[in-house]
């Protein structure tokens, strides 16, 4: 297997894939940029740009090359290559589109670690931490997260303390991309390679985390605003980068809104702490709400439980239930047009 590829994530699997195949002229690739339907492309040699085949432009938006994806391309010589076929992800970072249309929309793909990165001091927003955790743990990616700018603050180690309180078993490492602090243990995420997305609200620093990574400005930063201790609002695109000890890291824009596309299970484990104390519940069905004997109210009584994680917990399960239902429907209505369609299309044959 060639080693060039194997440094950029090439794996047994992808081969076997890529032989499935059966075509000849075909290479690996991986995406590094997305805008619309065009693509910036990595092989072994060298990058380049490179367009879908018309055969995507009939495929669902999930089934289209998101950045991080293995791709199998036929290189051109004077114009751009060409995409043929998507090859499998072991992880993907998802969410529901933007819009009313119920669509998944794939951020990135194909990383093994997931950093999520918030900042301790006023903007710390345990809720939407969880938010984010939940979309982590769904990704199939094993998530971290950081705090960055805990230069700035006094109390950096109280806001990675109620961090490790709502995600147990989850590392948490309080950084500072401008002064370097915690950066040498981040670095150790990609002591044997790989990759790894960083997710995360508007200026948090997320592209000033990945120059630190890469020792030089490969992003642009917002200047900070050391009074309010935030970041402008930079990235606009997603974008995979090579690190220069090792590995590959995906940065992505800021989200005003995190909208969940799936996670029931990963809800569930997330928030295994309300889980296990509704096992000791009386009734197997209760709302935790006015019943008798309901082990959730008496954990929010003693001041064992938050009331605030416990309807977050509530407000998410309620968002995965509606969504899980709005793509029940769609892939009712999406059948029920085929169904129409290929009726056409065998009756216009008889005639």
């Amino acid at each position: 297997m060639n080693n060039e590829l194997l440094k950029m994530g090439w794996s047994d699997e992808l081969q076997n894939a890529m032989d499935a195949l059966a075509q000849e002229n075909l290479t690996p690739a991986r995406i590094a940029i997305r805008h619309r339907a065009r693509y910036r492309i990595i092989d072994e040699r060298c990058e380049g740009e490179a367009t879908v085949a018309g055969s995507f432009h009939s495929a669902g938006a999930s089934e289209w090359p998101a950045v991080g994806d293995w791709v199998a391309v036929t290189l051109q010589g004077n114009g751009p290559a060409v995409i043929h076929a998507l090859l499998p992800r072991h992880s993907a970072f998802s969410r529901q589109a933007a819009g009313q249309r119920t669509a998944e929309q794939v951020v990135a793909s194909n990383f093994d670690t997931v950093f999520v990165v918030s900042t301790p001091g006023y903007d710390f927003n345990a809720r939407r931490l969880e938010r984010y955790l939940l979309a982590a743990w769904d990704s199939g990616g094993i998530p971290v997260i950081l705090l960055n700018k805990s230069d700035l603050c006094a109390d950096a180690a109280r806001y990675a303390a109620e961090a490790e309180s709502i995600a147990p078993g989850v590392a948490v490492h309080a950084v500072s991309a401008i002064t370097g602090q915690g950066m040498e243990t981040v670095r150790g995420y990609f002591a044997s390679g790989g990759t790894a997305v960083l997710i995360g609200s508007s200026g948090v620093g997320k592209s000033s985390i990945i120059n630190a990574l890469a020792g030089e400005r490969r992003m642009d930063t917002g200047e900070l605003r050391a009074h309010i201790e935030k970041g402008h609002h930079t990235t606009t695109h997603r974008e995979l980068l090579a690190l220069p000890s090792g590995g590959w890291v995906i940065d992505t824009p800021g989200m005003r809104e995190l909208r969940l596309w799936d996670g029931d299970d990963s809800a569930r484990g997330l928030f295994d702490d309300i889980e296990t104390l509704a096992r000791d519940c009386r009734f197997t069905d209760c709302r935790h709400e006015s019943e008798p004997g309901c082990a959730v109210r008496n954990a929010l009584e003693s001041g064992r439980l938050e009331a605030a994680r416990l309807t977050n917990y509530r407000k998410m399960l309620r968002e995965l239930a509606y969504q899980k239902a709005k793509q029940d429907r769609a892939a009712r209505m999406a059948e029920k047009k085929r169904q129409k369609d290929l009726g056409k299309f065998r009756k216009s044959l008889k005639g």
